[in-house]
């Protein structure tokens, strides 16, 4: 199973002014815009890393999740929330021969932790036999920073500030979370039951 995103945060979403803001930076040295695509870089980061930690895509963007078996025979758990919409589910099967299906006959669950692909009045269609079905969807809290909830916004911040300030010791990406950020997240964190998540 693998979620791929195919479209990526537009740089007109990303909080530049906001980041510049929180990190003080003086307004002449800001003014000429040289370190914009510096901070973009920290930002970037920022999400990428809160959106793994919390399995939720801040900014509305489209991804392909290919699953090679149904965790459900009536619904797919799919890992990445909040999703908004299902654009396509297609059968592949092992010689590539694709079937994409008619809208009617599945639609999306909507959850904030753990949203699902569901068959309308059916099951699932069956996989092919050693092929897959590619979920085509779109996920996202809104597609401006504005619609990102409160603490994971301020928690890209801070994250991303952590990025700047240490910048130069090659912390970018590292697996402990810095506690204020830890703190902000925690609620929109997966709980693991019995041994898997619960998103």
């Amino acid at each position: 199973m693998m979620l791929t995103e195919v479209t990526a945060v537009p740089a007109a979403a990303l909080p530049v002014f906001q980041f510049r803001d929180h990190l003080r930076l003086g307004t002449g040295f800001t003014d000429t815009g040289l370190e914009d695509g510096l901070l973009e870089t920290y930002l970037r980061a920022a999400i990428a890393a809160v959106e793994a930690w919390t399995g939720k895509a801040l900014i509305a963007r489209s991804f392909v999740y290919e699953a090679s078996c149904w965790t459900g025979a009536s619904a797919q758990a799919l890992p990445v929330a909040p999703v908004q919409e299902i654009t396509a589910l297609t059968l592949v099967d092992a010689d590539g021969a694709e079937t994409l299906l008619d809208a009617g006959r599945y639609g999306v669950v909507r959850d904030t932790h753990r949203p699902e692909l569901a068959g309308k009045g059916a099951l699932l269609p069956s996989i092919p036999t050693g092929g897959v079905a590619r979920i085509t969807l779109q996920a996202g809290f809104g597609a401006s920073w504005t619609e990102v909830p409160a603490d994971l916004a301020h928690a890209v911040l801070l994250l991303a500030a952590y990025y700047h300030e240490y910048r130069y010791e090659a912390r970018m990406g590292a697996a402990r979370i810095p506690y204020g950020v830890s703190s902000l997240i925690s609620s929109w964190r997966p709980i693991r039951l019995g041994g898997r998540d619960v998103r």
